[in-house]
C-alpha cells in the first residue's frame, strides 16, 4: 500500500477521514488539529502528498504560507485567546515531524499559555569566518 493510501492527511483530503475543515482550494487544505496546543490550532497541508518540503512545488509551498498568514489574521478576530501566532513546520523526523505529509501548524498564542520552543543547547557564538564558510557551502548547493 502506498504512503498516500495510508496517510491520514491524504485520507482527510480525499474525504475518507473526518476533519473539521476551515479552508480548501486547489492546492491546500486547512483543518483543526486533533491534538491542539491551544484552542484554534490549525494545520495547512498540501492537497498532493509530499512527505517533505523538497517534494513541494514552489506554488504549493507559497500557497501554504499565504493561507497560514490569512488564517493567523482570522484567529486574532475569533474571540479565542490569540495575542500572537506561531507558524511551525517540521521537515523530517529529526525536526519533530510526526505525520509524514508535510504540514504547517498555525498556532494561536497568548501570554502564559505554557507552549514554546526551548533550545536545549547552543553552539556558541560563531566566527564570521565560520559563518561565511557555511554560507558558501549552502550557496553551492542552492538550486534557484
Amino acid at each position: 500500500m502506498s504512503s498516500e493510501a495510508t496517510c491520514i492527511f491524504c485520507r482527510v483530503i480525499a474525504g475518507e477521514a473526518q476533519a473539521s475543515l476551515v479552508y480548501r482550494d486547489e492546492l491546500v487544505t486547512s483543518f483543526m488539529d486533533i491534538l491542539p496546543v491551544n484552542e484554534g490550532h490549525l494545520l495547512v497541508v498540501p492537497n498532493r502528498h509530499s512527505s517533505n518540503l523538497a517534494g513541494l512545488d514552489e506554488a504549493t509551498g507559497g500557497r501554504m504560507f499565504t493561507v497560514a498568514m490569512r488564517l493567523g489574521a482570522a484567529l486574532r478576530t475569533t474571540g479565542l485567546s490569540c495575542e500572537g501566532v506561531n507558524l511551525y513546520l517540521a521537515d523530517g523526523r529529526a525536526a519533530g515531524q510526526e505525520v509524514m505529509h508535510i504540514h504547517l501548524h498555525v498556532l494561536p498564542r497568548f501570554v502564559g499559555d505554557g507552549f514554546g520552543l526551548r533550545r536545549a543547547k547552543r553552539l556558541g557564538v560563531a566566527t564570521r569566518e565560520e559563518l561565511d564558510a557555511l554560507a558558501a557551502r549552502v550557496r553551492g548547493c542552492l538550486e534557484v
